[in-house]
C-alpha cells in the first residue's frame, strides 16, 4: 500500500512537524535504540562484525539449500545475540539481498500490557547501523479499534529492535512498519495486516521466542510440538498455548495469512539457550521458520509486471490532480511536470482494468472501474476518478468541499479468469479471502466485489450473499451452483489525508 506520505517523498513535497515527546524517540521523529549495548553491540563496527560472524556460521554463502525466491514471511527470535543470534541469522540468510522494499515487523508486547496492537509515531528507527524509515499506512484510520500508539511500548519494547539489524544487513533500503501486539482476534488482525502486503516485495517478519525456562529435555519436546503446529498451519493455534511462545498472537496472525494465501512453512533452524550461551537446567527455545508462496497478484503477461511504489504513488496522485482540475483548482506547475514524468512509463501505458474508490470517514463515497483492459492504466485511473466522483449512481456528485475530506484508493487488476466449482460448498472452499476479487453472472445479472471488500465481509458465505444481492439476485443464489464465477487480483494503492 502506498500512501500520501510516500507521495510527498516522490513528488518532492516535504513536511516537518512531528515533535516526539519520548526520551527514546529524539530529534525529528527518530526512535533511538533502547537495547544497543545489552541485547546486541552498541557500536556500528562491533555490530557489523558480530552479524558477519553469525551469518557466516548460518551458511549464508549460497550453501543453505533453502529456496531463494518466493519468500513471504519469517519467524525469528529476539533474545540477546549471544543466545539467539545464530538462529536469527538462519532466518536472515533466507532473505535474498535487496529483494524487499517493505518489511512488516510484528512482535509481542513484553513491557506494558495491552490488547490489540501498538504502532510507532516515529518517522525513522535507528540502530548502530543507521536509520530505517517508517512506512506510511492507514491502520489507525481504518481499524481504530485494533491499532493505537502507546509511548511506553515504543520506548521500551525489545522484540522488534533486536531484529532490525539483521534486516539492515540484507536489505540496503526498505521501509519498516513496526507493530507490537498484545492479545487480539487473529482473523481481524490478519485482514488489517493483509492490506499492507503489496506484492512480492513486501516481507512479513514475526519476532518470537519459544518456550521459556524449562529444563532442556522438556523444552526440546515442547518446542518441537509447537513447531509441528506452526508447520501444519494449525487452525486452532491459539488453543493450548501454555508456555509455548511469547509470540502466540503475531504467529496466530501469520498462520491465518499463510492459510489464506497458501504459503508453505519450512523450519530453517532450531536451538535453545542451553545450546549457545546458557545452562541446560532452564532454557529458552528459538526457531527460524520461513514461509514461501506465489505472488499474491498473479500477472498473466510478462509485458505487465507488478507496479512499484513510485508507479503506485503516481497513480494516486493522478486521481487527485484529476479531481482538482475538474474543480479548476490551481496545481503547482512543478508538481504537474514531475507527475507527467512519472506517468511517462511503459508499465503505466499497459492495458489493464482499474478501479478508483473514494471514501469519507472510511465510508464509501464512490467506486467506479472497469474489469477488462480497455485502455492504459493511466487512462483508466483518470477516467474512473471522474466517474467515481460524479457518475456513481449510488451517490450525488462530489462537491468541492467533500474533495478535501476524500480518501482515494486506486486498484489495478489482473485479467479475470474463470473459477471452476461443483456446488456452493466447493465455491466457499475455492475462494481466497483477502486475495480474490470476484465476479458473478447469471443471465443478465452481474456484479463484482474487489478484494478489499473482504475486510468488511470476511466470511465467504457473507461475501457471496452480499455480492448476489448487489447483482439483484437472491442472497442465497450462490448455493445453487448455477453462477458463472470469475476471480481476479489487484495491486492496491491509497493515500493518507
Amino acid at each position: 500500500m502506498f500512501t500520501h506520505r510516500d507521495l510527498f517523498f516522490v513528488i518532492g513535497w516535504f513536511c516537518l512537524g512531528w515533535v516526539m515527546l519520548l526520551p527514546a524517540i529524539a530529534g525529528a521523529g527518530v526512535r533511538e535504540p533502547a537495547w544497543a549495548g545489552s541485547f546486541y553491540p552498541k557500536t556500528r563496527l562491533e555490530l557489523s562484525r558480530q552479524l558477519d560472524r553469525l551469518l557466516t556460521r548460518a551458511g549464508l554463502a549460497e550453501k543453505s539449500g533453502h529456496p531463494r525466491r518466493g519468500l513471504r514471511a519469517l519467524i525469528m527470535p529476539h533474545a540477546g545475540y549471544a543466545y539467539s543470534g545464530l538462529t536469527a541469522a538462519h532466518a536472515a540468510a533466507a532473505i535474498q539481498r535487496d529483494a524487499f522494499d517493505r518489511v512488516i515487523l510484528m512482535g509481542p508486547d513484553h513491557r506494558v500490557g495491552f490488547s490489540n496492537a501498538a504502532l510507532t509515531e516515529a518517522s525513522h528507527w535507528r540502530t548502530p547501523l543507521g536509520d530505517v524509515p517508517v512506512g506510511s499506512h492507514t491502520l489507525r484510520q481504518r481499524w481504530p479499534a485494533l491499532f493505537t500508539t502507546i509511548p511506553a511500548s515504543d520506548r521500551r519494547e525489545h522484540s522488534l529492535e533486536v531484529i532490525l539489524p539483521f534486516l539492515q544487513v540484507r536489505l540496503s533500503t526498505f521501509e519498516l512498519i513496526p507493530v507490537v501486539m498484545g492479545p487480539c482476534d487473529a482473523n481481524r488482525m490478519a485482514r488489517a495486516i493483509a492490506s499492507l502486503i503489496n506484492g512480492p516485495r513486501t516481507l512479513l517478519v514475526i519476532s518470537a521466542d519459544l518456550s521459556h525456562y524449562l529444563p532442556d529435555d522438556a523444552a526440546v519436546k515442547r518446542d518441537h510440538a509447537t513447531l509441528d503446529r506452526i508447520l501444519a498451519l494449525d487452525p486452532d493455534w491459539l488453543s493450548d498455548q501454555e508456555n509455548r511462545t511469547c509470540g502466540r498472537y503475531p504467529i496466530g496472525v501469520l498462520l491465518t495469512l499463510a492459510r489464506e494465501r497458501h504459503w508453505r512453512p519450512e523450519l530453517l533452524h532450531y536451538a535453545n539457550s542451553g545450546d549457545t550461551a546458557g545452562t541446560k537446567d532452564a532454557v529458552v527455545g528459538y526457531a527460524a521458520v520461513a514461509f514461501y508462496g506465489e505472488e499474491t497478484m498473479q500477472t498473466q503477461s510478462e509485458s505487465r509486471p507488478l507496479l512499484d511504489s513510485r508507479q503506485g504513488v503516481a497513480l494516486v496522485t493522478l486521481a487527485r490532480q484529476t479531481l482538482l482540475r475538474h474543480f479548476n483548482d490551481p496545481i503547482d506547475a512543478t508538481d504537474e511536470q514531475i507527475l507527467a514524468s512519472l506517468l511517462d512509463d511503459a508499465a503505466l501505458k499497459a492495458k489493464s482494468g482499474t478501479f478508483v474508490t473514494l471514501k469519507i470517514d472510511n465510508q464509501l463515497r464512490g467506486c467506479i472501474g472497469s474489469l477488462s483492459a480497455r485502455g492504459s492504466i493511466v487512462d483508466g485511473v483518470r477516467d474512473n476518478a471522474l466517474n467515481a466522483a460524479f457518475h456513481d449512481p449510488r451517490f450525488p456528485p462530489l462537491s468541492r468541499k467533500e474533495l478535501d475530506q476524500v480518501h482515494i484508493e486506486v486498484s489495478v487488476l489482473t485479467d479475470p479468469v474463470p473459477l471452476d466449482y461443483s456446488d456452493g460448498d466447493d465455491l466457499l472452499v475455492k475462494l481466497r479471502p483477502g486475495i480474490d476479487g470476484v465476479i458473478i453472472r447469471r443471465g443478465y445479472a452481474s456484479a463484482t466485489f474487489l478484494p478489499q471488500v473482504w475486510e468488511q465481509l470476511p466470511r465467504p458465505d457473507q461475501f457471496l450473499s452480499n455480492l448476489c444481492m448487489k447483482a439483484g439476485l437472491p442472497a442465497g443464489q450462490w448455493r445453487q451452483g448455477d453462477l458463472e464465477v470469475q476471480t481476479y487480483q489487484v495491486q492496491y494503492f491509497e493515500e493518507t489525508r
